[in-house]
């Protein structure tokens, strides 16, 4: 068979910037559309300059005549929807730009891909796949039991969430009105290289290592599932190679933690790699804050359909993932430093999880 050709739309971004290093290094051939917004960056596809298996172009999900264009001229396999705004606190604050993004972009790039499918030939469309990569938010929060599974009713909490189930429920009406073969993923918090430094993990170890606070909403005790971003981006592949038309797949990492749970082990990692001058343990640096605003409680995946029916589960565990991500961040502060110099400074970053 000839390689694989995937539209990526959002690949310039966290996950799907890992994706695409994934894809291109399997032997796909990646064309990558991304708006380059505030999260986007191209540092994070340096290594793929030059490569002609990746080609970058910088453009909205919702410039229709873009899509289109994108789609005749290099005719994909597939097409992998990773744009999205993600950051809760910033929805909070402009939820506009989330609805625009998630809702109307998404919209348009379905009805794009639709036309597109509905003209291929009859193998190369029997073949084609409009994969969603979605979040476990829409489902709203959980007590202390329980997990999500695809059968949760959605009930969203945030602007965010609701864009991002509104964007879900899109997907689905084109495959059940139109027959599009789509298939969707909603995936637990994801964590690794290349994570814009607004969100907790990343934005913790950033502050940590320049002697700042550590801002923890509330008591710290809100839970989520912790997925290593390289797993997610295997689980991916598995769906788009094998899932079932028509279908969600939830994809979570088996590792609930707490948030102060994870503060304190990035604390302790940094203790070991890169000690205070005075001696003090970063732990000293946390500083509880006020709750954001319909801060969901906890979140847990079941991933049980995608290991049933597919095979996969997470090859990686906390304790070895967070571990690599504070590797690589400190290994990688000149990245972090040009995004934050590009963007926004650090003292004005907020946190998420």
């Amino acid at each position: 068979m000839s390689p694989q050709t995937w539209l990526v739309t959002g690949g310039a971004g966290f996950i799907g910037g890992n994706f695409v290093l994934d894809a291109v290094a399997a032997g796909v051939r990646v064309v990558n559309l991304d708006l380059l917004t505030y999260a986007g960056n191209l540092d994070t596809l340096a290594s793929l300059e030059g490569n002609p298996d990746h080609v970058f172009v910088q453009g909205d999900i919702g410039d229709r005549a873009l899509v289109q264009r994108l789609l005749a001229e290099h005719r994909p396999d597939a097409v992998l929807n990773f744009a999205a705004e993600s950051h809760v606190d910033r929805s909070i604050d402009g939820p506009a730009a989330f609805v625009q993004t998630n809702v109307v972009g998404t919209l348009g790039l379905l009805e794009s891909v639709r036309d597109y499918w509905r003209n291929l030939d009859g193998a190369r469309r029997d073949a084609f796949r409009f994969l969603h990569v979605s979040t476990d938010e829409v489902y709203g929060t959980l007590g202390e039991e329980g997990k999500f599974t695809e059968s949760t009713p959605y009930a969203p909490n945030s602007p965010y969430s609701a864009s991002k189930a509104a964007s879900d429920h899109l997907v689905r009406a084109f495959h059940h009105t139109y027959g599009l073969p789509t298939l969707t993923t909603n995936c637990s918090n994801n964590y690794g290289p290349y994570h814009f430094p607004e969100k907790l993990i990343p934005l913790v170890i950033a502050k940590a290592v320049a002697g700042e606070a550590l801002p923890v909403y509330g008591d710290g005790r809100n839970v989520r599932d912790w997925l290593y971003v390289k797993d997610h981006c295997a689980a991916i592949r598995r769906v788009l190679e094998a899932g079932r038309v028509g279908e969600t797949y939830n994809v979570g990492g088996n590792a609930e933690r707490e948030n102060i749970v994870v503060v304190e082990t990035i604390c302790r990692l940094l203790d070991e790699r890169r000690p205070r001058a005075d001696g003090q343990p970063r732990a000293s640096q946390i500083t509880f804050v006020r709750d954001r605003p319909g801060h969901d409680r906890r979140y847990a995946i079941d991933a049980s359909k995608l290991q049933d029916e597919l095979g996969w589960s997470p090859s990686v565990t906390f304790e070895e993932g967070i571990t690599r991500t504070v590797d690589w961040y400190l290994a990688n502060t000149a990245w972090t430093q040009r995004i934050l110099d590009g963007a926004y400074r650090l003292e004005r970053l907020g946190q998420e999880a």
